[in-house]
């Protein structure tokens, strides 16, 4: 392997560790409704674990509420139940065809709770992200050290700086992301 594309690899894998903090990020509950806190709910349909975004659309109604809309109307109950037993802190209520769901605010303690385990997200992300480099840098010492196709010792140091730029914008990225939800967890 040269060594463009070790560093274009290790790209990549930065990369998907700052787009899976974001993913989980959304998922959190912030007091305000968003469509990210149910679509990987699983409901019980026709003997199957179903996620809900492929039995429903779900769209916000207002700032604190969400309403599901099931393409088949005899799945409600089943709905309802997951949305509940899913641990998010909703309340489902059925409404005709659809079900309104209320995401009440988060009370102080639970807030505090939440940042608390943002920050834990965001540094297990930047452990990871280190981790990249980590390994990236083992790969080009190997390259250094690889007696058939050795790679001159500036272009290692060259690309090891470049590793650690990458580094320092992920971990900066991630940072920006764990503050904003902060800020948003914090909003009251």
């Amino acid at each position: 392997m040269d060594i463009d594309t070790l560093i274009l690899e290790t790209d990549d894998l930065m990369q998907k560790t700052s787009d899976y903090l974001q993913k989980e990020f959304r998922g959190m509950r912030t007091g305000r409704a968003t469509t990210a806190l149910l679509e990987y709910v699983k409901v019980e349909y026709y003997g199957s674990h179903t996620d809900l975004r492929e039995l429903a659309i779900v769209n916000v109604a207002d700032a604190t509420q969400l309403m599901v809309k099931p393409f088949d109307p005899s799945s409600k109950n089943e709905i309802v139940k997951a949305i509940e037993a899913a641990g998010v802190g909703a309340r489902a209520q059925v409404e005709g065809n659809a079900i309104r769901v209320s995401i009440p605010a988060p009370s102080s303690d639970r807030r505090k709770q939440l940042v608390v385990q943002v920050k834990k997200l965001a540094e297990e992300s930047k452990i990871a992200i280190r981790n990249e480099r980590r390994d990236c840098n083992k790969a080009i010492e190997g390259l250094i050290a690889d007696k058939k196709n050795a790679i001159p010792e500036d272009a290692a140091k060259k690309s090891k700086e470049e590793v650690d730029e990458m580094t320092k914008k992920y971990c900066e990225r991630i940072d920006e992301l764990a503050e904003k939800k902060v800020t948003e967890i914090e909003e009251v």
